[in-house]
């Protein structure tokens, strides 16, 4: 099928499916359960989960987001290991204030 023009088996197929059956809606026949419309219920509840996962997922702990200036070095080291790099970049300052709050003391 070319771009805009329209066949007659592909309008007859649109003006078939374009129009509700005679007597109204669609009744379910009872045999495919996969055709059965959805409950009221059932469709407030997909809208629900689809709206839940929208957006970065919330986690456990709040982070703030702040600009920080790093050396090269540092960088370079962290970027090294591959995609969470910043992930892992705030473990090991964690690691480092939870074991060696000394040396951050000494560092002045």
């Amino acid at each position: 099928m070319s771009g805009s023009k329209m066949t007659t088996q592909r309008k007859a197929i649109l003006d078939a499916t374009g129009k509700a059956p005679p007597g109204g809606d669609y009744v379910w026949d009872g045999k495919d359960e996969t055709e059965r419309p959805l409950t009221r219920e059932e469709m407030q509840k997909g809208v629900e989960a689809y709206r839940k996962r929208r957006g970065r997922p919330v986690s456990g702990t709040r982070k703030e987001q702040v600009s920080v200036r790093y050396s090269p070095e540092v960088l370079s080291y962290f970027r090294a290991t591959g995609e969470g790099w910043q992930t892992r970049m705030d473990a090991a300052l964690q690691m480092l204030v939870k074991k060696h709050p000394e040396w951050l003391k000494k560092l002045g």
